[in-house]
């Protein structure tokens, strides 16, 4: 008996444009859910269903080898389309048989781990029910629309350590066999199973406030080790990243510039690992070349057009991949290399069209304020121990 994941990400959204793709923790917010599918034993198959050709090269930039797009009908991607309507035009499409089960999964709740998928699966199993939802237990009591208690008595209020609480749904989600689909026309049966997860996964990402509060929960319940991938190469831009972006000029017309001693140092953390460290320009000016010196960093490149054919050359040279680079920029001429490399990032400031790209990591610094001691510390924390 197979189980066929299917992630609906449709391009339209009324409360955050490309919600789907848009950075959550680092990484573009489906990537959470679909790594934790691709790493889940218990999943055979994934499916992301989308009508947005954005989405798709986000998610196929990916590279899990589980995972492949469906290119929903555009009748069943619009505000007021259903789920269960995608999932039987899904299933008509499919190669599956009814005994297999399907995995509705919803990108919008993130803090779904690969663990819980297994853990679903192996109790619908288990037990005599047709179908399984995720929920949340919440301990909050509950009242109807005409004024009475749904699930305490408030004559005899309970305390809360002593109080069950209440299952809601928390969208992460719905199990059920694909012929138990076709017939009921419904992500789920007659016969339902629980399955509980912790009460902060409750939290479903549809508003700003939401994705402030998300980001939080994430970083505390869930990312005990944040997906980083090895970096052997480190390398950033200048004007905007290790500056704040200003010229400044003498009487004499002499260009002067302001750089962080803490990002000198943050350099000097990731060369202590063994890293190789750099920095790569458009610019060519004698006093970029003259920081890059005095830092005794181990490559600098002036004048430079075309940053990814340059980096790419220095990736074949030092055998490694570009995955394995992490680079930091702040404008528009960053923007191809910054989407190629395994682990791109920004200062605060950068230009809307830089902060706006998948995957990319906004530092909490500006430039020439720390920003690269910012990432280089991060680094050290969480990737190069």
């Amino acid at each position: 008996m197979s189980v066929i994941a299917l992630v609906p990400a449709r391009c339209g959204s009324k409360s955050i444009r490309l919600k789907n793709i848009k950075p959550f923790c680092g990484r573009p917010l489906i990537f959470w859910s679909l790594q934790a599918l691709e790493k889940a034993t218990e999943i055979d198959k994934v499916f992301v269903a989308t009508d947005c050709a954005e989405i798709a090269d986000v998610v196929t930039g990916f590279g899990f080898n589980k995972t492949k797009i469906y290119h929903r009908d555009a009748s069943n991607a619009q505000d007021g389309s259903s789920t269960e309507n995608l999932m039987l035009e899904f299933l008509e499409q499919a190669d599956a048989v009814p005994e297999d089960l399907l995995l509705l999964v919803q990108a919008t709740s993130p803090f779904t781990q690969a663990s819980d998928f297994d853990s679903a699966v192996d109790q619908l199993r288990k037990s005599d029910d047709d179908s399984l939802l995720s929920c949340a237990k919440v301990k909050r009591f509950f009242w109807d629309v005409n004024g009475k208690p749904i699930n305490y008595d408030n004559r005899n209020r309970p305390l809360r350590q002593q109080f069950e609480g209440s299952f809601i749904e928390n969208g992460a989600f719905y199990l059920h066999s694909i012929g138990g689909v076709m017939r009921a026309k419904n992500r789920l049966g007659d016969k339902v199973t629980v399955y509980e997860m912790p009460e902060y996964s409750a939290l479903e990402l549809d508003e700003d406030d939401d994705w402030f509060i998300g980001e939080y929960f994430m970083r505390k319940y869930v990312l005990k080790h944040p997906p980083v991938p090895k970096i052997k190469l480190f390398l950033s831009d200048v004007d905007g990243v290790l500056t704040d972006a200003g010229m400044y000029y003498t009487e004499n017309g002499d260009e002067i510039k302001k750089f962080s001693t803490y990002d000198g140092m943050g350099f000097h953390m990731i060369q202590a690992k063994g890293i190789k460290v750099g920095i790569i320009t458009k610019e060519d000016r004698k006093l970029n070349q003259r920081r890059a010196d005095k830092l005794k960093l181990d490559y600098s490149f002036h004048g430079i057009d075309d940053k990814l054919t340059v980096v790419k050359e220095l990736c074949k040279k030092l055998a490694i991949t570009l995955e394995e680079v992490a680079y930091i920029g702040d404008d528009v001429n960053d923007m191809e290399l910054l989407s190629h490399v395994g682990f791109p990032a920004c200062p605060y400031n950068a230009t809307t069209e830089i902060r706006s790209l998948p995957g990319i990591m906004q530092l909490k610094r500006s430039g020439g304020q720390g920003a690269v001691r910012e990432l280089a510390e991060y680094l050290l924390a969480y990737n190069l121990k």
